[in-house]
Parts: structure tokens; sequence; C-alpha cells
């Protein structure tokens, strides 16, 4: 993800298509022992999780800033953010970057993850009645259970 990211290539590695040809799938990524999927018309870029500036900061889930491209981009680690914690004292070692919001509002988070698994070119199956899976817009059935393919609208709003 530029000078905060490098690239990954090979296994664990996933390669994006520029947002404007892709309109449905997700990329399935891995923190804190969870899968979930972020729409991929929403991810920017995978990488490697490199430097990470330490600067003061309200929301707990946030690990700091990293330089993506002569910018600061917000380091929030995913698992933590869903269970409303801190992130554990190890790092992840991937980044997806991530564009949240459209427009004028549109802002880029980098969510610290254990891994990216696999990108998934299939629609996202609504979530089941009864089921109750905060932030999620769509559920995939990976293995017999339910990923939540992540509403990442709702989640800048946390995020603030």
């Amino acid at each position: 993800m530029g000078e905060g990211c490098a690239l990954r290539e090979g296994r664990g590695a996933a390669c994006c298509a520029p947002t404007s040809s892709v309109s449905r799938g997700y990329l399935l990524v891995r923190v804190d022992g969870r899968s979930y999927g972020l729409p991929l018309a929403r991810v920017l870029e995978v990488g490697d999780l490199a430097e990470v500036l330490d600067v003061p900061r309200a929301l707990p889930a946030m690990r700091g800033l990293t330089p993506v491209r002569g910018h600061l981009v917000p380091v929030v680690h995913l698992g933590a953010l869903m269970r409303d914690g801190t992130p554990p004292a190890e790092r992840g070692r991937t980044a997806v970057l991530v564009e949240i919001g459209a427009g004028e509002g549109a802002r880029r988070v980098a969510f610290e993850v254990e891994d990216a698994d696999d990108v998934v070119r299939e629609a996202a199956l609504p979530v089941p009645r009864g089921e109750s899976l905060p932030w999620a817009s769509g559920v995939a059935r990976r293995r017999g259970a339910l990923v939540p393919i992540l509403d990442l609208d709702a989640l800048g709003d946390r995020i603030g």
C-alpha cells in the first residue's frame, strides 16, 4: 500500500480491480480467529502492514496512522472494532485499504487483519431472519458457517 505497506505477492495476496469494474464479490479476511467479508468495490489494496505512527486517538480500536502514497491513513484493528475493544499488543501482519463513504465525504482507512484469505466473486446472501450479525450488509456461507459481509459505511460512521 505504497510507503506504509508493501504489496504482497503469492499465497494470501489479493489483487483488486478498479472499483468501476467490480460490481459484486468480497474479500475474505481473518482477524481474531473470525472471518469477515469486505465488499470488493470498496477494497483499494491489500498489503503488509508496515510503519504505524502512534497518535492520540478517541477510538479504542485505532492503532495509529500509516503513510500511504504521501497521505497519513488511520489504521483500525478490525477485530477490536467489531468487539468494541482495543487492539492486541501484537500487530497484525496485513492491512486492507478500503474506501468508506462516497463523494466529498469519502475517506480511506486501513483495516489491520491477520490475513486476506480469498477473493470471492459472488453476490452476498441476505442476512437470515433471526440472525444477529451487527454491521453486516449480507452474509456468505463458507465451510458451513455464516461469514458477515461488512457494511463499510455503517462502520465508517462508527469510526467517525
